[in-house]
């Protein structure tokens, strides 16, 4: 394995001391010693991979230095158009060195949503001219390899990708942890929804965490799976998914349970529902301010006002909440004529140990959930 922080100072010995990106867990390390060891303005995790390349963009343009974008390979998709319209050679020829957490290898036991992911990583890479080396675990090799990259970009000007599997980093706990003392925590969130739903709600949850926790507690209270679409991957869609389900199942009412790191990959979407201003959909929003599944790096969640975002884009309704009794009265109070509504409920860090993960496939969840949108 590779000391994240002997990686670390690899780089600054090639003047790359620039960072942005998403966390990923088979970087999260790596990403946990990049956030405690470089300053504020040199290290930016963005909303998405592809403001990553943009922000990586704008400061080589301002500085003239390698710039790095770290990203799971899921995050590709996300960076594909600013790769290929913005820093490609034939566009503006801007120099990145991509570092890329490689799950799904084939071999390697993986969730389903990785799968296909990591079948074709090393392919996207080179559909995309991107040149790559799959980084070894052993330091010296793996010190050649870094030294080998950027030789290729100072020489060609061009992006270049290191593609890291899984165990490549030893441990590193995160020093700037987020902090908060809030009341409930995000399972507290989900099961006072489960409690307090009347007949037959649909609920669309988004990925990581809060799938596996909605999906365990229908188990413990015997409750069928088929109310729920479990988002397993597509980080920062589920409202959308939710929002046309809604629209086309106007009598069934349709709850998200979103998360502040999906919610400001895509923030877009905000504006989206509330033109779209449908009277059965409720997106509950559970903040913690950290990408908390992949190694606790924040986000920028609890520093903004998204009750007004959401009220900006056209929700009917929207407020924030810390405790049980607020959260329970105002799921209490939700109403056709308040709807689309948001309600945003700030938690604390933390998940169980002993977390499962579903036990259904996805594609059994959607024949069952489609099966229960039919009635």
């Amino acid at each position: 394995m590779i000391s994240p922080k002997v990686f670390y100072d690899w780089l600054a010995e090639n003047q790359v001391n620039f960072f942005s990106g998403v966390p990923d867990s088979l970087l999260k390390d790596i990403c946990a010693y990049i956030t405690d060891n470089t300053p504020r303005n040199n290290h930016i995790i963005a909303a998405n991979e592809g403001n990553a390349v943009a922000l990586a963009a704008g400061y080589h343009m301002a500085t003239k230095k390698i710039p790095m974008v770290y990203m799971q390979n899921s995050g590709i998709g996300n960076a594909v158009n600013p790769l290929i319209s913005l820093t490609d050679k034939q566009v503006y020829n801007i120099p990145i060195l991509l570092m890329i957490g490689w799950r799904g290898e084939p071999g390697v036991k993986d969730e389903p949503q990785h799968i296909t992911q990591g079948e074709v990583t090393l392919d996207l890479l080179k559909a995309m001219r991107i040149p790559y080396q799959v980084l070894s675990d052993k330091q010296e090799d793996a010190y050649r390899q870094v030294k080998e990259a950027i030789y290729e970009i100072q020489n060609t000007g061009t992006s270049y990708a290191i593609v890291v599997k899984k165990d490549t980093f030893s441990k590193y706990t995160i020093k700037e942890k987020v902090l908060s003392d809030f009341e409930l925590c995000r399972e507290d969130v989900i099961k006072q929804v489960v409690n307090q739903l009347t007949s037959d709600e649909i609920i669309v949850s988004t990925t990581g965490k809060t799938s596996r926790e909605l999906f365990e507690y229908r188990a413990n209270l015997k409750q069928p799976h088929h109310f729920d679409f479990l988002t397993v991957g597509s980080m920062g869609h589920s409202s959308q998914i939710a929002l046309a389900i809604a629209l086309n199942k106007p009598k069934r009412k349709v709850i998200c349970l979103d998360g502040d790191g999906a919610l400001l990959m895509h923030m877009g979407s905000l504006a989206i529902t509330g033109n779209m201003a449908p009277s059965n959909f409720i997106h509950i929003l559970i903040n913690n301010g950290a990408h908390e599944s992949v190694g606790g790096q924040p986000t920028v969640a609890f520093n903004i006002d998204i009750p007004a975002l959401a009220l900006a884009s056209g929700y009917k309704k929207a407020l924030s909440v810390t405790t049980t009794d607020e959260l329970i009265k105002a799921l209490k109070d939700v109403s056709s004529g308040a709807c689309p509504m948001l309600i945003e409920v700030k938690v604390r860090v933390g998940s169980r140990d002993d977390l499962g993960r579903p036990t259904v496939k996805p594609i059994d969840n959607k024949r069952d959930f489609m099966q229960n949108l039919e009635q």
